[in-house]
């Protein structure tokens, strides 16, 4: 077997558009599963460690349908989408639809769980830890909801819960993409045209609306970046 590497690169692409960004999480993806696939008909001491990228960006207005999404629950048509200046893929992550847009820190983990530990739901609770946990920074209480992939603010009571970050992956022998979208200033809005991951009986929220003010996104991000590095006991060059 492959000797475990749990060096792990960060990437910020800043605001980037959503479908080069699904191209280039493709094509990083593609590259660590060939590499496995290669290193499977390798003697040990010839195989090649795959690599771990995380990358971190925002996106322009877009809506993304999961492989389970059903399509009525994007509430625009094509006129709609126009008017509101977003995008509309139908994509290969698990999950329903959702948005993305300025202000959300959105998360995409290329890495290979067999550097770490070869667990989904695992992989799935540590995401929604580092989410947690910079929420718990910030000094508001978020958690999750059986059954309901994410994290919640109020999720005690299932008359307030309110979603604060929505997740849905994909992994293919071991290896992850696409990950979590984590509001912090976004438009909120943009989330009444659709029925989010859905689910029509519960709210979502963002980190500046339940602080009442409007936080640094470097520093979320720095503070997720070392939440994620933390759990998985990544390395960082």
């Amino acid at each position: 077997m492959t000797k475990q590497n749990k060096h792990t690169k960060f990437i910020n692409l800043g605001l980037k558009d959503y479908k080069e960004t699904w191209d280039y999480q493709e094509e990083l993806f593609k590259a660590q599963v060939d590499r496995k696939i290669a290193n499977r008909k390798l003697p040990e001491a010839e195989q090649t460690p795959t690599e771990n990228i995380v990358i971190f960006c925002q996106h322009p207005h877009v809506y993304t349908l999961g492989k389970s999404g059903k399509p009525e629950h994007l509430l625009l048509d094509q006129q709609g989408l126009i008017d509101k200046q977003a995008k509309y893929y139908k994509i290969n992550r698990g999950g329903d639809i959702t948005y993305h847009g300025p202000g959300q820190l959105v998360g995409y983990p290329i890495i290979d769980l067999d550097n770490f530990f070869t667990d989904i739901h695992k992989y799935l609770r540590y995401l929604e830890e580092a989410i947690i946990l910079t929420l718990n920074d910030y000094g508001i209480a978020g958690g999750r909801i059986d059954g309901l992939t994410g994290v919640w603010i109020d999720f005690e009571d299932m008359d307030k819960a309110r979603k604060i970050c929505a997740m849905g992956v994909k992994c293919s022998r071991w290896v992850t993409m696409h990950g979590f979208a984590f509001n912090v200033t976004a438009d909120l809005d943009y989330f009444k045209n659709i029925v989010p991951c859905g689910i029509d009986d519960k709210a979502v929220t963002s980190l500046d609306k339940e602080l009442g003010y409007v936080p640094n996104m470097q520093e979320v991000e720095d503070r997720v970046k070392g939440h994620l590095v933390d759990l998985f006991e990544m390395k960082i060059d």
